[in-house]
């Protein structure tokens, strides 16, 4: 089973259908196959309702009580991958508003407490100044005004002593100039501000640093439960625990390589001179 952008949805109405098609099968209760899996009835009715997605591991625990044949397995465990992701474009979200979108991100960052972004090209909003984050919505139409002030916004939870939050920029993201000179040097003056906060941690890796992986794209971990991962034409989003673990895994990685406190406020202040 290949993958689509418009399957998310009916891939969780599938996997219900399927999950309760081969409970009947075997000729068990929602109730002895909840004790089979030691789960509740009431898990078992949402996941078979399609109220409730199931996690991979849950599905696996599920066909294992049900002693599923491994062609069974493995079509059952691709439906529940692909229900655990989902794909949001771009195109949908300047439809519905790019401030929208940024209500949702703010949901979501007001739900983690540790969150954790790969930054392998720019700069993310949350560290920018107002004139870089305009200059970065020019692409987009319509006013960006209300995005723009959303946004900033947004930049208040930096400052919740109760999350902590860890940035790792190459120093393309920390250098890529989308405005003049002298708004760079601002800008990552403000990077060097941030870095002194106390729940908040930046890394940078310089050009030249030795890595034995590429920095493919840019991705957000929020806690150890959601990954968001983005491209030029939207983004995918990763519930499933193997999935958000992988990227955890891959952050920690790049996490090793990078320099980080006054070690990197040295390497930003040179950056922002040369701007200068």
């Amino acid at each position: 089973m290949t993958f689509e952008p418009e399957q998310p949805g009916q891939s969780r109405t599938d996997l219900a259908e399927k999950l309760r098609e081969l409970r009947k099968r075997a000729g068990l209760t929602g109730d002895r196959l909840a004790r089979r899996c030691n789960m509740s009835q009431s898990q078992i009715s949402k996941f078979e309702t399609g109220k409730k997605t199931p996690k991979l591991t849950e599905v696996e625990r599920i066909l294992q009580a049900l002693d599923a044949p491994p062609e069974v397995v493995a079509e059952i465990t691709t439906l529940a991958r692909i229900a655990n992701t989902e794909w949001q474009d771009k195109r949908s979200s300047w439809r519905r508003g790019m401030e929208k979108r940024q209500t949702e991100l703010a949901s979501l960052e007001a739900e983690a407490t540790e969150l954790r972004y790969f930054l392998p090209s720019m700069m993310t909003g949350l560290l920018a100044t107002p004139e870089f984050i305009r200059a970065s919505l020019s692409h987009t139409p319509g006013d960006p005004s209300k995005t723009v002030a959303r946004k900033l916004e947004r930049q208040t939870v930096l400052y919740d002593m109760s999350k902590s939050f860890t940035f790792l920029l190459t120093e393309q993201a920390a250098r890529w100039a989308i405005v003049p000179p002298p708004a760079m040097a601002m800008q990552i003056d403000r990077l060097i501000s941030l870095s002194r906060l106390p729940n908040l941690r930046i890394g940078v890796i310089p050009t030249g640093t030795e890595m034995p992986r590429g920095p493919m794209n840019t991705f957000t971990v929020y806690d150890g439960r959601l990954a968001t991962v983005e491209n030029f034409t939207g983004r995918m989003v990763f519930r499933d625990a193997r999935d958000v673990s992988e990227y955890l895994a891959v952050f920690a990685l790049f996490e090793r390589h990078a320099r980080f406190d006054e070690e990197a406020r040295i390497l930003l202040q040179r950056w922002a001179e040369a701007y200068r």
